[in-house]
Order: C-alpha cells, then sequence, then structure tokens
C-alpha cells in the first residue's frame, strides 16, 4: 500500500512539475502583478515587474511610479491618461495603449497612464491630486457610468474600491482582498491555470472587472447620490485641469451631470463604426484605441487644450 501511495504521489508531483513548466513556457495564464496600496490609500502594482498576456502575444511592464507602462522621465508638457482596464489595457500591445496612440497626435507631449481595473471616478480623482506632485498640464480621466455609482459607499460598499461616504463626507480607502493567498496562487502558474478552469472566480484576473455585478439601485436614489457626489467633487477637486472622457455606452443624463459640474468632456462615439471590443471580452482592442484616442485628440485640439 505504501509502495503504491508512494508511486501517486510520484506521478502527481511529476504531473505538477510538467504542468508548471508547459503554464511558463506558452503562457497558459495572464500574468497579474502584485499591488499594494500607497499612503494615500491607492492601490497600485509593485514597481519594475514585468509579464506577459495570455498566450505570450505581448510583455506589459510596471514603472516605477507603480502603473502599468513606459515611465516619463520629463514633466515638461505632460499629459496623464487616468482610468480602469481599459486603461491598463494589459490585454494590449504597448502602441495600442492610449499614451502611444495620442503621442501620435502630439508629438510634443509627454503622455504618462496611471490605470487599474477597479478604478473608480473619485479614485481617479485622487489619483489625479497625487500626480500633480509632476507638475501635471493636463489630466484625461476616461469613465464608464459605473465608475460614479462604484464611488460611492452609500449606494454598495465595495471593500475593494476606494469610495466616498457622502453622509459623512468623507473617503472610504479600499482594503486588498487576499493579498497573501493571491501572491500564492499567481506565483503557481499551473495552480493557477487549474483555478481559472475549474474554480471560483472570484480572484480577478487583469482587466476583468466584476463591475457589471453591481446589485440593483433604484434609478432616482443613483441619480441624487450621483448629484451629491458631483457636489462633492466640486468642493474638495480642481477641475479646471481635468477633461471627462466618457466611454460610448456612458447615459446622456449623466454626461449632462458631470458636464453642469464644470468640468471639461468629451464623449466617444462608437455608432456606425466597426466593432472597437474583442470577441471574448468587453475590452476595446487595437482599433477600438485607435478610434477613441483619434476623437480625444480631434476634440483636444478643437478646445486648444493641448
Amino acid at each position: 500500500m505504501k509502495i503504491f501511495l508512494a508511486k501517486i504521489l510520484f506521478i502527481v508531483l511529476v504531473g505538477c512539475i510538467l504542468g508548471e513548466i508547459i503554464a511558463r513556457v506558452w503562457h497558459l495564464n495572464s500574468d497579474i502583478p502584485q499591488r499594494y496600496l500607497d499612503s494615500h490609500g491607492i492601490q497600485k502594482y509593485v514597481p519594475e515587474q514585468t509579464g506577459y498576456w495570455k498566450g505570450g502575444s505581448h510583455q506589459w511592464h510596471i514603472n516605477k511610479l507603480g502603473w502599468a507602462g513606459k515611465f516619463v522621465d520629463s514633466n515638461d508638457s505632460l499629459v496623464t491618461i487616468i482610468g480602469d482596464s481599459f486603461i491598463e489595457n494589459f490585454m494590449n500591445p504597448e502602441n495600442c495603449h492610449q499614451d502611444a496612440l495620442l503621442k501620435n497626435h502630439f508629438p510634443q507631449v509627454k503622455f504618462l497612464e496611471a490605470g487599474r481595473s477597479g478604478v473608480s471616478f473619485i479614485e481617479a480623482l485622487e489619483i489625479a491630486d497625487e500626480l500633480d506632485s509632476l507638475h501635471v498640464k493636463l489630466h484625461l480621466i476616461y469613465v464608464n457610468n459605473e465608475d460614479f455609482t462604484e464611488s460611492i459607499s452609500n449606494l454598495n460598499r465595495h471593500s475593494d474600491i476606494m469610495q466616498v461616504d457622502l453622509e459623512q463626507g468623507k473617503m472610504v480607502p479600499a482594503v486588498m482582498k487576499m493579498p497573501g493567498l493571491k501572491k500564492i496562487l499567481y506565483s503557481c502558474k499551473f495552480a493557477y491555470y487549474l483555478y481559472n478552469r475549474f474554480g471560483s472566480s472570484k480572484i480577478l484576473v487583469p482587466g476583468r472587472s466584476d463591475k457589471n455585478k453591481i446589485p440593483t439601485t433604484k434609478s432616482d436614489q443613483k441619480e441624487r447620490y450621483t448629484s451629491q457626489l458631483l457636489a462633492y467633487v466640486k468642493e474638495h477637486y480642481q477641475l479646471s485641469n481635468k477633461v471627462i472622457i466618457f466611454h460610448p455606452s456612458v447615459s446622456k443624463a449623466l454626461k449632462a451631470q458631470v458636464f453642469k459640474t464644470g468640468f471639461k468632456t468629451i464623449a466617444l462615439n462608437s455608432d456606425k463604426d466597426k466593432e472597437w471590443t474583442f470577441v471574448y471580452d468587453h475590452h476595446w482592442n487595437c482599433y477600438g484605441h485607435s478610434q477613441a484616442a483619434a476623437q480625444v485628440a480631434k476634440h483636444l485640439k478643437a478646445g486648444r487644450l493641448l
């Protein structure tokens, strides 16, 4: 019996080793960078990490500021690009990122991306405030409908997202979920592959968000709290150096609310166009990113913002 169990254990061990080698060589999973909470309560990636997107078609890099993409070594004419997984954009190569595409339209301007899956509207503003130390000329903040409702803890508390409590008028910092377990799981590529195939989907992969799983809230309650959120934002943040860029799906009512608050805004439009998104994913493909950048550049030039 002991010999039989030893053989079984040996076979399992060899299988795990071979599985780990195959998972790493063929990049069966998308590599996931480790996160940390900075002194401002903002979730960032541990600097100077590198990894591959699933399949190994391209690589991502985390710069010394803790964001995906290249670090800009000069703050002269610096423009930041802030957002969630659409800006993080691990699923596309670097030449299909907003910073590279906008650079083609404005060669004299330096662009710096600060994107991470799960970033709410209020956290994007906090990120912008932190980056102001670099003497930023303009912040471009890309948003969806959910980025506003997810900013409000009074609607639904999301412990892993930075929010604001509008009743108490204070920020509610995010909490890292299962950092130890994630570190172990992401380090063992074969185990993570099996987890993705057969396990729970609670631990998110890069670019995947649970934003579409928000519990239903009455529309009038959302509108009331969104108005309160924008009033809070107007009181606590500088608006003049920020441009809010709406995804094509953002409602007209929300666009009007944000514009009325005093923000400069740009509304992206994908109507009567080729598909902007991947077949298997709701994020923009390279074509979608190029179209978005072209529209943003057109509006920035028309408004003489750059």
